[in-house]
């Protein structure tokens, strides 16, 4: 493949129009597609670019498209711009059985009248003309597929789609590569690759290094649109290996411990790395502010949460007095969205932290800004108590050990124990318990009763400790969302 290869669409707007009802259809039953229980009233083409000429045996089309939805309450102002999603459209005259998973449906009018269009992902041609674009440093159309020199890419690799639920998809190579592509993306630098990149530069092994990319210049703007990196060979899902340890009996402490350890050595070289700021009144004020607003937004959506409200706004009311006296804290560049299922264990033992793009559905802006390193221990605290409710029968004291031991491998990490600032830790795990809360409720409501019963914790938890000395951790819930 040449270094640039200049290949628009010359019919877009007729290619969309011919996929409109079928990507109505499809769409939404997608895992990764954000808008559930809203009807797509229509797209709105971003870039489209003929990756395979029309006319073969196999057609294939990257697509930018806009689905355009009905606002859902609590979404933001009226106006906000319709997600944008990345699609990789394959179309033949009939699908081999292989396939049949990938159907979008047949084509009825236009350009590609009487052809079955399909997600190219689960193809291996497709996927292997996206690594060999990686390998090659490609350029087609307003695509840029960029990589780091120093790594090796080899040709020849075997592509398979990973079918597991993920909010974004998964192509892995051999055993060598995973290209992670994102399915609903943003203008802007991403901190999926952002952040590796940053770690890479720091030496840091806790994070795999980010081999090539995939970019999207459009308009003047650069869109992240899926980044390679080494497979972690034979390694371990830190939710799925949780569960089969509850489900044996064994203990899950050590590897909690050495969890925290990884996530310390992680946030000490993101903060090396990139700028930290200090917290001061106004800014944890504002911080509170906010945890407050979507508290009091989830009791009006919830009203199983409104008797656990005054109790919850004891938790931020009790920051913003420490504020308010004077105390400082330190904001970074963190996960953003750490849990069991964010982790990777390999067969020896260490642990990686992978998906570094933060909480989808927050504003990029907002994913990038620096944050308190305790949210991130907050939400793996969360994550221990959800893998905890998974258990049948439960087991006693599950959730308490590993929460325990994960701020103890943080603190011998990082020299400071989460648990020594109890105000903060459970302003950010009660803000984590609420937004737990509203997820199942509108998507789960049978594990609505796992952050319910952390909320009743946490809002009759008005007594907090001294932080001379730490205190056992609570025992909140979550899985992987």
């Amino acid at each position: 493949m040449s270094k640039a290869v200049t290949r628009t669409l010359t019919t877009p707007p007729s290619l969309l129009a011919s996929l409109d009802p079928l990507l109505r259809e499809w769409l939404p039953r997608q895992r990764w597609f954000a808008g559930k229980g809203r009807p797509v009233t229509g797209f709105s083409l971003v870039a489209a670019t003929e990756l395979l000429p029309p006319g073969g045996k196999l057609g294939l089309y990257h697509l930018l498209v806009r689905a355009h939805q009905p606002l859902a309450p609590l979404t933001g102002a009226p106006g906000q711009p319709a997600d944008c999603y990345q699609l990789l459209i394959g179309d033949r005259e009939a699908l081999p059985p292989r396939l049949a998973p990938a159907l979008i449906g047949h084509v009825a009018e236009g350009p590609l009248a009487g052809r079955t269009v399909y997600d190219a992902l689960y193809d291996t041609r497709p996927t292997e003309l996206l690594l060999e674009a990686l390998r090659t440093g490609a350029r087609i159309g307003a695509l840029r597929f960029e990589r780091d020199d120093s790594q090796e890419i080899r040709s020849g690799l075997v592509p398979r789609l990973v079918t597991s639920e993920q909010s974004n998809s998964s192509v892995v190579y051999g055993d060598t590569f995973i290209l992670k592509l994102l399915r609903r993306i943003v203008p802007g630098v991403n901190p999926d690759l952002e952040l590796p990149l940053a770690l890479a530069r720091e030496s840091c092994d806790r994070v795999p290094a980010p081999t090539a990319w995939i970019r999207g210049e459009l308009s003047g703007e650069s869109y992240v649109l899926g980044v390679l990196q080494p497979f972690v060979q034979g390694a371990a899902d830190g939710w799925e290996l949780a569960l089969r340890e509850l489900a044996k009996g064994e203990d899950f402490a050590a590897a909690a411990r050495a969890l925290g350890r990884a996530t310390a050595e992680v946030h000490m070289a993101l903060a090396r790395t990139l700028p930290t700021v200090t917290l001061g009144h106004a800014q944890v004020q504002q911080l509170v502010d906010g945890m407050v607003e979507r508290l009091d937004e989830a009791a009006q959506a919830v009203p199983a949460l409104r008797p656990y409200a005054p109790g919850l706004r004891s938790a931020f009311a009790a920051l913003a007095d420490l504020a308010a006296e004077g105390c400082t804290w330190t904001a970074q560049r963190i996960h953003g969205d750490l849990h069991l299922g964010q982790c990777l264990r390999s067969p020896a033992g260490q642990w990686w932290l992978i998906d570094f793009e933060g909480e989808p559905s927050k504003p990029l802006a907002e994913r990038r800004m620096p944050q308190p390193p305790v949210r991130d221990v907050a939400g793996m605290l969360r994550s221990f108590d959800y893998a905890a409710h998974s258990a049948d029968p439960p087991v006693p004291g599950w959730a308490d050990a590993c929460r325990a031991a994960f701020c103890s491998g943080y603190a011998q990490a990082g020299g400071a124990d989460p648990r020594t600032d109890p105000v903060l830790l459970r302003a950010y795990e009660t803000d984590k318990a609420i937004y737990e809360v509203v997820y199942e409720a509108r998507h789960r409501p049978d594990w609505l009763p796992v952050p319910l019963s952390a909320i009743r914790r946490l809002a009759a938890d008005a007594a907090i400790p001294s932080p001379a000395t730490p205190p056992s951790p609570p025992s909140p819930r979550r899985p992987r969302p």
